[in-house]
C-alpha cells in the first residue's frame, strides 16, 4: 500500500489565503457593527392603512401641456414629411420631374416653417403668453393663450395683421383661437 503524502499546492494554499481573508471581513464587520454608534435609527410609521391606485388630483398648467405637446405633434410631422421628400429627392427610382416637385416642396415646406416662425415670436412679443401657427399656404389657423376673459376683437385684429405682414393668405381662410 502506498503511504499517504502531504503535499500542499497551489490550490490549498490559494483556498486556504481566501478563507483567511474572508474570516478577517467578517471580523471586521462584527467588530465595527457591534459599537452601533454609527447607525441612524429612523422613525417607525405607524400608519397600515395602505391605498394602491387611487387618483390624487395635481394641479398642472393644462394650457402649457397643450401647447408643448402641439410643438412636439407638428415638428415630428413636419420631420416625416421632410424625410419623405428626402427619400424621393435622392431615391434613385424617382424621374426628374419628381426630383423638381419634391425640391419645390421642400423649399415651400421650409418657408411656411420660417414664416410660422415669425409669427409665432412676433404675436408673443405683442405681448400674448403663448402662440402656435399653423400654415400650410391657402390657410392660416393661430391659436392663442389668453386670459380668463378671452380673446378680444382688437387682439385678433391685431394678430391677423401680424400674420399678413408675414404671409399672403385671404382673410376667409384665417382662423384664430383662444385657449384660456
Amino acid at each position: 500500500m502506498k503511504k499517504p503524502t502531504l503535499i500542499i499546492g497551489k490550490r490549498q494554499m490559494l483556498l486556504a489565503g481566501m478563507t483567511l481573508v474572508l474570516a478577517v471581513a467578517v471580523y471586521i464587520n462584527y467588530s465595527y457593527s457591534s459599537s452601533g454608534a454609527d447607525i441612524k435609527k429612523t422613525d417607525v410609521v405607524k400608519s397600515k392603512s395602505v391605498s394602491y391606485g387611487e387618483a390624487e388630483l395635481v394641479s398642472t398648467d393644462s394650457t402649457a401641456d397643450y401647447f408643448s405637446q402641439v410643438r412636439i405633434d407638428k415638428m415630428n410631422s413636419r420631420d416625416e414629411a421632410v424625410e419623405t421628400l428626402k427619400s424621393i429627392i435622392g431615391g434613385g427610382d424617382a424621374t426628374n420631374e419628381e426630383k423638381a416637385v419634391a425640391e419645390e416642396s421642400a423649399q415651400a415646406m421650409a418657408a411656411l416653417m420660417e414664416s410660422e416662425t415669425k409669427v409665432e415670436s412676433l404675436v408673443k412679443a405683442a405681448g400674448f403668453e403663448d402662440c402656435v401657427v399653423y400654415l400650410d399656404g391657402n390657410n392660416a389657423d393661430i391659436v392663442v393663450k389668453t386670459e380668463s376673459s378671452g380673446l378680444q376683437t382688437s387682439e385678433a385684429a391685431q394678430i391677423k395683421d401680424i400674420l399678413l405682414s408675414q404671409v399672403t393668405v385671404p382673410n376667409e381662410n384665417i382662423r384664430i383661437y383662444d385657449v384660456e
